[in-house]
């Protein structure tokens, strides 16, 4: 299936997962824009859909894991120019801890897993990922005291 750049923005939504040791779940896409790299998992928000369920379904969608979503980690606005024309998408990253499932690369993926901070900077990623992994870090061991979601210490290599 051929995808077509849509002519306005598009409002997209994604996850950023710790596990309980402090790696952070990542996707390799399989789908312009940015296909072969790597991100959080996520996609488009669909008409009528909360912000909350979208972010949910998304991971379901990508990962087969089931997720709680939590407080809003950063807004990040990507501009890409491909050959097809140019892509823009307005992206709501949110922190989200697993409640259930079973990881396995689904939908429009090429692969799901874990992976510690040496993993992440040694793969191809989509821009600023880095970044917001680091804010959502922050994030989450701010709000460890008073939230179920888990401190995400950074991984130790290899």
């Amino acid at each position: 299936m051929t995808r077509v750049p849509a002519p306005h923005p598009i409002l997209a939504v994604a996850a950023i997962i710790f596990d309980d040791t402090g790696r952070v779940l990542l996707v390799e896409r399989g789908r312009p824009p940015g296909a072969g790299l790597w991100s959080v998992p996520g996609g488009r928000l669909e008409l009528g859909e909360s912000i909350a369920a979208g972010v949910a379904r998304e991971v379901l969608e990508e990962t087969g894991l089931t997720v709680e979503v939590g407080p809003l980690v950063e807004v990040v606005e990507r501009v890409t120019t491909t050959t097809d024309g140019t892509w823009h998408h307005v992206i709501l990253d949110h922190l989200a801890r697993p409640t259930g499932g079973t990881l396995a690369a689904g939908d429009d993926v090429r692969a799901a897993r874990f992976v510690t901070d040496a993993e992440l900077a040694a793969l191809p990623t989509t821009d600023g990922l880095a970044a917001v992994i680091a804010r959502a870090r922050t994030l989450a061991a701010w709000a460890a005291p008073d939230s179920r979601f888990p401190v995400a210490k950074p991984t130790p290599p290899g």
